[in-house]
């Protein structure tokens, strides 16, 4: 067939006026494809293979009835509408040749024929079979037979490789897969052999040791999907011959304490260690965590010498959120590599059937792929597909044909290998990697084969699935299978393979005994977690008034010829004159942060849904060309060592913020903001949250420092973008694994974001961030507050007299300002409001300070917007009786099961009665 035109991708059902009807009848099941290149022919002659070009001169092409089509084949033209009818054959099984391929190890004789690839639903028949026609390039040739072409089309299409790819609409994509499937291929030389019957021999004997010694344990065994080991290290060894300087892989349970002995290079005495769970439970901090969520780092060697550093992340049971995690910690290795260098870090994401076609978050993270601020330059996935979830079966647990149609979202090509043939999934592996290296984009290798125990070994599968197990019990394993064959055909000797089992066996008896015969105290033990009050230590936050003006300078110092929005360019403006007014605003306090960090030498990454401009237009990071659409980010242009990158993710929370929370493991000296559009929009990565953000450290000893915006505040917007869900960050706050605050005026915020990036002691940072309060007058700073100073925990109440003071409120974020206009406006002199800006770590000793300040009979109320059961009051309101020692009240919205209401006129009627009630 003719290469390097641009196929045009118009299908059309109806012709177009005054064009003569091509009657498609003819061609039976493939009337689409006619019709489709009639069109294409139509459109451009050159866009469709010369055979096509042919049949489509001839006047008989187009006829108005179908007996005159019929008689086409009795004319001279008959061999060019033959040699179309090959060609429809040849792309029916590039599209539908999967469905006939033997990839289920399982079944023991190959797919029924597919009605769709029978030779007759093409108008040819067995006389056909020796004819010779011109195929113009399939396979490399210009002219085959029938039969030679059918021979080419099973053997590339319905052995053990069953490929989808024609979804694809890049035809230089699909080209290219085409030359590698229909070529012929090297078998395998005898290293080779040897070590793909290594690989296998270490991973079975590894899990049959394991099934021997801790009979009745957890290990989610990798047996019956040993080919998984021999894919990973072909994956590896074909990623260091070609420049890679790292993996990182995001791991199923299924198979990962063999991946870590086998390919991280974790020592078994290590692993054996954990199922013992000899841990020394006094001199251990934190929870830890079960083996088979661990991660670990380590180095993968090949056998020609070759090494590549290798990790793998760790991750709980909510099984498919580890993508997005492995994801970010991708991006960022591979931009301290360099950027756009892509090719530096391969990221490898292994699922399991069932949760990659149930879990949403597999959508979420492909989506990702291609955006500019998450690419990390194509992921090899690689599903190790069971063909069981738990006990539920594939026509219980998707809808779809394959456990990988997700995928086709994205158009990555998808490999289906029969995992008892490990010689193609060694070229599987090596053509998912040239092909990511190639195009820079996901590809999906479906890994079919089977679990040969219970979903983790105390399990009985038999019970749901008696048939299956039935053929699994007799079936050998895969390392039986395919020695047995390279014995057959004289490649190695049984001594060898005996020999080579025995070894490795002798090699894990011996790591086992020196587990039994070590002492409990010299176990590796968990990660220690070391704990403190969570304030990190004391760092200068505040910047000189140059360097504020420096930043806000940035702001209206735009290129040559730039056009800002009539809208925006006032605002940018007016952030000059708030530094001489003393009104700055939240917006130029958080330009003024990050500004001062870049030029501190400390890179900052912003990420969110609409981030670049702010979901309330007031951020502007990145400013959009009025004319031209062309992007600009003012803060880059301050000549820091170091970069400003702004990121407007899509539509999701949950993949989104996970790949933050990766990305900031990976570089820890980087400010990672992630920012909600309504902090009640964090709902949707409530999974991320509990297990990652925190817990890490608590489980692994892992320390993130990402920041968490949340937009917070109840103004008559209804249940859905009211509450930052306060109570349920406090919920998890213990053993100072992370900092909450609720800062309320903008110079404090700025001080909170220095201090988080400048601190050593890195722990997430959860900021419940304004909306009203965003261009609220009263809610300003002075630039005096910027250039000294530090972030306070507790703001006083600088205001009132405390001799006079019978009444304390205390309070967090906007509410203090509704409270004070009223105090203002009824001149009461007898109530102090404190404000307590950190909610975590609580802030005894400055609460203990500010409180002391006033007479000690003075009544004492917290004050919150939010419903009693929600907000700080759960959480604060036993800390701060416990500090004043006596009762406190608690004036707020009454318990609620939603957030807020869902009328802006009740709201406000609700907001008067609580200030009210706060001064009663």
């Amino acid at each position: 067939m003719q290469r390097g035109k641009k196929a045009i991708h118009t299908v059309a059902s109806q012709p177009h006026a005054g064009q003569p009807v091509l009657h498609g009848q003819e061609f039976g099941l493939n009337e689409w494809l006619v019709e489709e290149q009639y069109e294409r022919y139509l459109h451009d002659p050159t866009s469709v293979d010369e055979a096509w070009r042919e049949f489509f001169r001839s006047p008989s092409a187009m006829t108005p009835t179908r007996h005159e089509t019929n008689t086409t084949s009795d004319t001279a033209d008959g061999s060019a509408v033959k040699a179309v009818r090959v060609a429809a054959l040849i792309h029916a099984y590039r599209v539908r040749g999967h469905l006939m391929a033997d990839t289920d190890p399982l079944t023991t004789h190959q797919r029924d024929a597919h009605p769709g690839l029978d030779i007759t639903a093409f108008g040819l028949g067995t006389e056909d079979l020796d004819r010779a026609f011109v195929v113009d390039d399939f396979a490399g040739r210009d002219v085959m037979t029938l039969r030679d072409v059918l021979h080419v089309l099973r053997e590339s299409y319905c052995g053990s490789l069953g490929t989808q790819y024609m979804h694809i609409q890049s035809f230089e994509e699909r080209h290219w897969v085409q030359q590698r499937l229909e070529t012929p291929h090297r078998c395998p030389d005898r290293a080779e052999q040897l070590q793909i019957l290594y690989r296998l021999g270490a991973a079975e004997a590894f899990e049959t040791f394991l099934h021997t010694k801790y009979v009745g344990q957890k290990r989610y065994s990798l047996e019956g999907g040993e080919s998984a080991i021999v894919l990973l290290d072909a994956l590896l060894r074909r990623s260091i011959r070609n420049g890679a300087r790292e993996a990182v892989i995001g791991m199923a349970h299924r198979g990962r304490l063999n991946v870590l002995a086998n390919i991280v290079g974790k020592s078994y005495a290590e692993i054996f260690h954990e199922f013992e769970d000899e841990v020394d439970i006094r001199s251990v901090q934190g929870s830890g965590d079960v083996k088979y969520h661990l991660g670990a780092e380590g180095t993968y060697r090949a056998p020609d010498g070759g090494a590549m550093p290798v990790s793998v992340v760790a991750n709980p049971s909510h099984l498919e959120i580890v993508g997005p995690v492995a994801e970010g910690v991708v991006r960022a290795k591979q931009e301290v590599a360099g950027a756009g260098d892509v090719s530096s870090v391969l990221p490898v994401l292994v699922h399991g059937d069932a949760a990659f076609a149930g879990q949403g978050v597999v959508g979420e993270t492909l989506n990702m792929s291609q955006l500019p601020g998450y690419r990390t330059g194509g992921t090899v996935h690689i599903i190790i597909n069971n063909q069981l979830g738990f006990t539920t079966s594939p026509t219980h647990g998707r809808s779809s044909t394959y456990a990988t149609d997700a995928a086709k979202t994205v158009e990555a090509p998808i490999f289906h290998v029969n995992g008892d043939d490990p010689e193609a999934v060694v070229r599987v592996a090596q053509l998912a990697f040239d092909y990511r290296q190639a195009f820079h984009k996901d590809v999906v290798i479906d890994l079919i084969c089977y679990r040969r125990h219970g979903h983790s070994e105390v399990d009985d599968p038999s019970i749901t699935q008696p048939a299956m197990y039935d053929r699994i019990d007799a079936r050998p394993s895969v390392r039986r299978l395919y020695a047995g064959a390279l014995v057959r055909r004289g490649d190695i000797t049984e001594q060898q393979v005996d020999g080579a089992l025995r070894d490795y066996r002798e090699r894990l008896e011996r790591a086992f005994v020196e587990t039994q015969a070590a002492s409990a105290s010299d176990s590796p033990g968990l990660l220690a977690v070391v704990g403190d009050d969570g304030v990190p230590p004391g760092v200068s936050t505040a910047i000189t008034e140059a360097a504020a003006r420096h930043v806000i300078a940035s702001q209206t110092d735009l290129p040559p010829g730039f056009t800002v929005h009539p809208r925006v360019l006032p605002q940018l403006q007016r952030r000059t004159t708030m530094l001489d007014a003393g009104t700055i605003d939240w917006a130029t306090a958080e330009t003024l942060a990050i500004g001062s960090l870049l030029l501190d030498g400390v890179p900052v990454r912003l990420a969110g849904q609409d981030s670049q401009r702010g979901t309330f237009g007031q951020r502007h990071a990145v400013l959009t060309d009025r004319r031209t659409g062309i992007e600009h980010t003012p803060l880059n242009s301050l000549g820091a060592s170091v970069g400003f990158a702004a990121c407007n993710s899509m539509l999701s929370e949950l993949a989104a913020l996970a790949f933050e929370y990766g990305y900031s493991l990976a570089r820890p000296e980087t400010l990672v903001l992630w920012e909600a559009q309504f902090g009640d929009f964090a709902n949707g990565a409530q999974t991320v949250v509990d297990e990652y953000i925190a817990s890490s450290e608590q489980k692994w000893g892992q320390r993130s420092g990402v920041t968490l915006l949340l937009p917070h505040g109840l103004e008559g917007q209804g249940p859905d973008h009211s509450s930052a869900r306060v109570e349920r960050f406090l919920q998890l706050c213990a053993q100072a694994n992370m900092t909450v605050a609720m800062p309320s005026l903008p110079g404090n915020y700025f001080h909170l974001l220095r201090q988080h990036a400048l601190g050593e002691h890195r722990r997430p940072l959860v900021v419940f961030t304004p909306k009203s309060m965003l261009r609220l007058k009263s809610a300003t700073s002075t630039l005096t507050e910027f250039t000294t100073g530090a972030f306070r925990a507790v703001l006083p109440d600088e205001t009132a007299d405390p001799a006079r003071i019978e009444r304390v409120l205390v309070c967090s974020g906007k509410v203090f300002y509704d409270l004070d206009a009223h105090r203002r406006n009824s001149h009461l002199s007898n109530t102090a409001i404190v404000r307590v800006e950190r909610l975590y770590p609580f802030p005894e000793h400055e609460l203990s300070t500010e409180l002391g300040r006033y007479p000690a009979d003075a009544e004492v109320l917290w004050v919150q917007e939010e419903p009693e059961n929600q907000g700080a009051w759960p959480f604060l309101g036993p800390r701060i009786q416990r500090l004043t020692k006596r009762p406190i009240g608690c004036i707020s919205r009454a318990q609620a099961p939603a957030p807020a209401v869902g009328s802006a006129r009740r709201h406000a009627v609700e907001q008067k009665e609580l200030v009210a009630a706060a001064f009663r």
